[in-house]
């Protein structure tokens, strides 16, 4: 019987070795090595998200994760500090100030790329 119980999200990177040093060494989220070369990723909530390897690989267009933080200011000096950027975008794309936020389309947030170039974010929860 279909049920969501056991629902999980998944996404594509280029190389599991970058993927591992990044997610876990960087951003210190608890990674796993699984079966047949993938990783699990499991966040504070316990949510897990499972990482594959394409070789094609093709970063998303789209943010795939988000972190919500109460401090987007604060986060984007932390992120900053272990030598992640988050000026990603031009004024063209989205209006931001020197450190990558935007305060102007919603919520405070501000975009960060992977080493694959998928594009992830922290975003205000106040």
């Amino acid at each position: 019987m279909f049920t969501s119980d056991r629902a999980f999200s998944s996404f594509a990177v280029k190389d599991l070795d970058e993927a591992k040093a990044f997610y876990g060494d960087k951003l210190g989220i608890p990674v796993q090595e699984m079966d047949m070369g993938l990783l699990e990723l499991t966040l504070g909530s316990g949510t897990r998200v499972m990482v594959y390897p394409k070789p094609d690989h093709e970063p998303a267009v789209y943010t795939i994760l988000n972190f919500a933080v109460d401090d987007v200011e604060a986060a984007v000096d932390d992120l900053n500090a272990r030598g992640i950027v988050t000026k990603i975008y031009d004024d063209a794309d989205f209006p931001t100030d020197d450190k990558g936020v935007s305060r102007d389309m919603g919520p405070a947030i501000a975009w960060f790329l992977d080493p694959s170039g998928n594009v992830l974010a922290v975003l205000s929860t106040s």
